[in-house]
């Protein structure tokens, strides 16, 4: 199970309204539980270790507050981006520009990007996921700031073709 799996089991749960979710297969176990009042998640991902298969071993930083101002903030373009594309959030979670603390960003605002080039990552449940360039062009605007929570389907960059 990849991924991208993992990640559309999270959000079919999270829509079906839910209360516990166990799923079963050869290679990994998942729970998943949600609240009633939708304020709390949890997913445990557990991976059956397989021979001498390396691990990698992910530390997540601590959460973050949602403020109420930022997705009203990244969600207010201006008016003369008709020209431009929207890269958006594919999951909800928090947004990072870089992929370490101490490394340089992915992206900056003026860099060429191409199809599969890594522009951020998206923590969302303890897991690190790097959000690839779907389209090709020049990064115009970063629309959202660095670990700030992001929901699904909101604009993060435009992008001039």
């Amino acid at each position: 199970m990849n991924l991208k799996d993992i990640q559309n089991l999270i959000r079919f749960v999270a829509k079906s309204g839910a209360s516990e979710v166990k799923l079963e297969t050869e290679d990994v176990k998942i729970t998943i539980k949600t609240s009633s009042g939708e304020t709390s998640r949890e997913t445990i991902v557990q991976q059956v270790p397989m021979g001498a298969m390396p691990t990698q071993t992910v530390i997540a930083p601590a959460p973050v507050e949602q403020e109420p101002t930022s997705p009203a903030k990244a969600e207010t373009p201006e008016p003369s981006t008709d020209n431009y594309l929207e890269i958006k959030s594919p999951i909800i979670g928090t947004f990072y520009r870089k992929p370490a603390p101490d490394k340089p960003a992915f992206v900056e605002v003026g860099d060429s990007i191409k199809e599969g080039d890594v522009l951020c990552t998206i923590e969302a449940m303890k897991l690190f996921n790097e959000i690839e360039s779907e389209v090709s062009g020049k990064i115009v605007k970063v629309l959202v700031d660095d670990a700030t929570p992001v929901e699904f389907d909101q604009p993060l960059f435009l992008v001039e073709p």
